[in-house]
């Protein structure tokens, strides 16, 4: 999953590109944004958006709004949550200043209130003003996760939630029993020349790891999505939530935003997808995800796994 991504700038050429222009890093970060804007898919609105951070390491980061033709509004995916999504999934540990094309909506001021040191961001809107403001400016009256429970670990610090397959599946995965599918499996037992057993044995374990790194400390309810596309490559995804709730990040969108942001290939290479949440949870993502794939990619074989706490 690694190599050039439009979507990350590593350290070293951060500075290199700064020193070059003869710009500050946050300056140099405004010059970002509108290409950054063009990677968009919006085939609803035709509104690009563009949002590009700066990390503590040193990189840069960018992210885009995606919408989807055939699904409600509330399946779109704002620039800023593909922005955060993007640094969690490179490792980041904070993000310190943030250029976006247009002003953050109310949805994404709420949603960056699950960062470290939230209300210290600064904010650039990359317009003919070219202001800049803390996201305390953007949202004073501010509720967050304190205000739901004291010490919530927060977006960018270490989760794990101690989920395991042991005590439900044996190693030797039959395809056919504990999965929910959506479209027309194959009937040889192999997907795209590969074994069943062994593709979904290794989708499962990654949307796995991507469960136990979760943001889910309201429900308490961790879900992790693993896509695999036809070139092989696999892109997984982590649910983050929000302590207003509405704002979450499904664990699909998450995936779909590492898709975008290290592979930018179409939506119909994606063939697999695999979703491992808590047995009986409360908050559940099977049905949703297989309503939406179903629009994003009929032809993507869907398999949802229960795992219990260790």
């Amino acid at each position: 999953m690694g190599g050039c991504s439009p979507f990350v700038i590593e350290a070293d050429e951060v500075d290199r590109l700064c020193n070059e222009s003869g710009l500050s890093k946050t300056r140099y970060l405004a010059t970002l944004v509108k290409p950054t804007q063009d990677l968009a898919r919006v085939p609803i609105s035709k509104f690009h958006v563009g949002a590009v951070g700066l990390g503590d390491s040193g990189r840069i980061f960018m992210g885009v709004n995606l919408e989807f033709e055939c699904l409600p509004l509330n399946h779109s995916i704002h620039a800023e949550q593909c922005l955060v999504a993007n640094a969690a999934q490179h490792g980041e540990c904070q993000i310190r200043f943030i250029a976006v094309s247009a002003a953050p909506c109310g949805h994404c001021r709420q949603f960056l209130q699950e960062l470290c040191g939230a209300p210290e961001i600064n904010i650039l809107i990359a317009d003919e003003h070219a202001e800049t403001q803390s996201l305390l400016h953007f949202l004073p009256h501010r509720f967050g996760p304190d205000d739901l429970e004291e010490g919530t670990p927060l977006v960018f610090q270490p989760h794990y939630h101690g989920l395991s397959f042991e005590s439900l599946h044996s190693p030797e995965l039959d395809p056919t029993l504990s999965i929910c599918e959506s479209g027309e499996g194959p009937k040889d037992g192999s997907i795209n020349g590969f074994s069943a057993s062994e593709d979904l044995y290794q989708l499962r374990l990654a949307a796995l790891q991507a469960a136990n790194s979760s943001h889910a400390p309201y429900s308490l309810c961790p879900s992790g999505v693993a896509l695999k596309t036809v070139k092989g490559k696999i892109f997984t995804g982590s649910y983050t939530e929000s302590a207003a709730f509405n704002p979450s990040l499904s664990p699909l969108q998450a995936a779909i935003i590492a898709f975008v942001c290290q592979d930018g290939g179409n939506y119909d290479d994606i063939v697999q997808a695999v979703l491992v949440e808590k047995e009986e949870a409360i908050v559940q993502q099977g049905d949703t995800i297989k309503l939406a794939l179903q629009k994003i990619n009929p032809k993507c074989f869907f398999y949802v796994f229960n795992c219990n706490v260790e």
